[in-house]
């Protein structure tokens, strides 16, 4: 055992008593914060409190690139998996950008990193790029030619290592001017990119906060994005937050002017009661991604969520 799997710098809460059965089927999952790292006693609470699943954040693009930094990396992460059963879905950098030389060698080690562990998803930010108009309208449409090759051959390679790559649809964090919004804030077109590359190692991992934004900026409503996509989704990132905000004023203990707030479901304005049985018909995983600050303990979080997600 290294001292990764030992070391701690509070005492552990008492793990939670196991239920007859893990909520939603051992379906339910929690992601583990970007720029930290758990401790073995902590996954091992988690899976007592009932998750089947945890999701990892890769080490950066560079770090990717280099196959000892992948290998040390992913010493570690086996090392405080092993005394779990947890499952493992690895999310990409949000900088990784597939269809450039650098980045899909970071990305060929993320896929080795993911082999490493045993990790069943790897999540990528597929279609970063800006909606545009003449000349820069090109030049995009050359950069999502190029990442569709590159997936295609990704996806080939995921097929037989047993892996799925879980393509993310985005959102604006602030209300998107002076920004451009980006291809990926549409869910569809996100899905669309799954139906053309058309393997079976390739899948939408549908983002419900996010979906909740641009569905809004849309002015259609989130269930019926939920339905157009359902046949694509490998996975769900499952969190919360007040939509569009335009009004003056902000809660205690939420940030301004930000959108995708990350909160614990049933803190914002989802519509949980509209999309729960589109999502607990669904097999995919239904990972948490609740930011630290937002984040109750994760028994009462595992509770509340599969409460909202599988009443009627």
């Amino acid at each position: 055992m290294t001292d990764l799997t030992i070391h701690h710098t509070r005492v552990p809460a008492p793990l939670a008593p196991v239920g007859e059965s893990r909520p939603l089927g051992g379906r339910l999952g929690l992601d583990v914060p970007r720029d930290t790292w758990p401790t073995a006693p902590e996954l091992k609470r988690l899976e007592a409190c009932g998750y089947g699943w945890v999701q990892m954040h890769a080490p950066p693009v560079a770090m990717l690139a280099d196959p000892v930094s992948v290998r040390r990396h992913g010493d570690c992460l086996r090392a405080v998996l092993a005394p779990t059963s947890l499952h493992v879905a690895i999310h990409a950098p949000a900088e990784l950008r597939l269809g450039e030389p650098d980045h899909d060698a970071a990305f060929s080690g993320l896929l080795d990193h993911a082999v490493a562990v045993g990790a069943g998803f790897v999540v990528y930010h597929a279609a970063a790029l800006p909606i545009a108009d003449g000349a820069q309208a090109d030049r995009v449409e050359d950069r999502l030619l190029a990442e569709e090759r590159a997936l295609r051959r990704f996806a080939a390679r995921a097929e037989q290592q047993g892996l799925m790559i879980a393509l993310e649809n985005g959102a604006p964090a602030y209300p998107s001017p002076p920004l451009a919004p980006l291809l990926s804030h549409a869910p569809l077109f996100v899905r669309d990119l799954v139906r053309r590359i058309d393997s079976p190692a390739l899948g939408l991992a549908l983002d419900l906060g996010h979906a909740h934004l641009t569905a809004q900026q849309a002015g259609v409503a989130l269930v019926d994005v939920v339905a157009a996509v359902r046949a694509e989704v490998v996975l769900f990132h499952v969190h919360d937050n007040l939509g569009l905000r335009r009004g003056p004023g902000t809660p205690p203990g939420i940030l301004p002017l930000r959108l995708d707030l990350h909160m614990a479901p049933g803190r914002g304005t989802l519509p949980w009661r509209t999309i729960a049985p589109l999502m607990r018909t669904h097999p995919a995983p239904l990972l948490l991604e609740v930011a630290p600050a937002q984040r109750p303990d994760p028994l009462r979080l595992a509770t509340v969520s599969a409460e909202l997600l599988t009443r009627a």
